[in-house]
């Protein structure tokens, strides 16, 4: 499968990090996220229940790394890959979370996680 939505650099602030400071205080995250599933439905029809919506898909993420509370960026990357395969017209998704300031002592522009997921393991 070919066909994915993509979403680039969306950005929410969250609580994230194992560092004590890190759970006091908010910090933003920027996440992509790569959609894998069938278009050609959408691309047919002209009709958004065809397709996975990314407005929806966008405020889902948004609503994970804000209304949570984590420790790593791979725990917020696992809960928005899961609940993007909650559609189960999605075949796969690639979720990148990046900690846009990262707490440590050198030069580092951002940290980052990337995983895919596909439905059934």
């Amino acid at each position: 499968m070919s066909d994915r939505i993509e979403l680039r650099g969306l950005r929410a602030v969250g609580i994230c990090g194992a560092l004590p400071e890190e759970q006091e205080r908010a910090q933003p995250f920027e996440i992509d996220l790569d959609v894998h599933l069938d278009l050609a439905p959408a691309g047919g029809s002209d009709r958004l229940d065809q397709t996975v919506d990314y407005g929806a898909l966008g405020q889902t993420a948004v609503d994970i790394v804000t209304e949570g509370r984590f420790v790593l960026i791979e725990r917020i990357a696992e809960v928005i890959a899961a609940a993007v395969l909650d559609d189960e017209r999605v075949d796969a998704v690639e979720v990148v979370v990046r900690k846009v300031r990262p707490p440590v002592p050198f030069e580092l522009t951002t940290s980052a996680v990337r995983i895919l997921r596909r439905r059934g393991g």
